[in-house]
């Protein structure tokens, strides 16, 4: 049987926890307008940048990669962020699709 990406995601975050390294979970919750992911799109990041999956494109992603070695380095347990086509945070980043995206970022192991 053929695993799903998400499946796939999880495998891999499961090998490097296994691996003795924290990983983040990355998770599209909210979405309106333009958005290039899906509600429940995943993307897991380590403490060495490494990253698989994708919730966004471009720089909200690297942006989304930033904060999760942020919360890895901080250890706190989770984090919501929100890029907004009002928010001078979606220009910053290159949100100018017109679109909003929430995500929610959690550590697992």
């Amino acid at each position: 049987m053929k695993k799903t990406i998400d499946e796939k995601i999880l495998d891999e975050a499961n090998s490097w926890i296994k691996a003795n390294h924290k990983v983040a979970l990355v998770t599209v919750i909210k979405t309106w307008g333009s958005s290039p992911r899906q509600v429940g799109s995943k993307m897991i990041v380590n403490e060495n940048g490494d990253f698989s999956g994708s919730v966004s494109g471009g720089c909200v992603e690297s942006s989304i990669i930033d904060e999760s070695l942020k919360l890895l380095k901080d250890n706190k347990p989770f984090k919501k962020i929100e890029f907004k086509v009002s928010n001078q945070n979606a220009w910053e980043v290159g949100l100018a699709c017109g679109g909003e995206i929430t995500i929610y970022l959690e550590i697992i192991n």
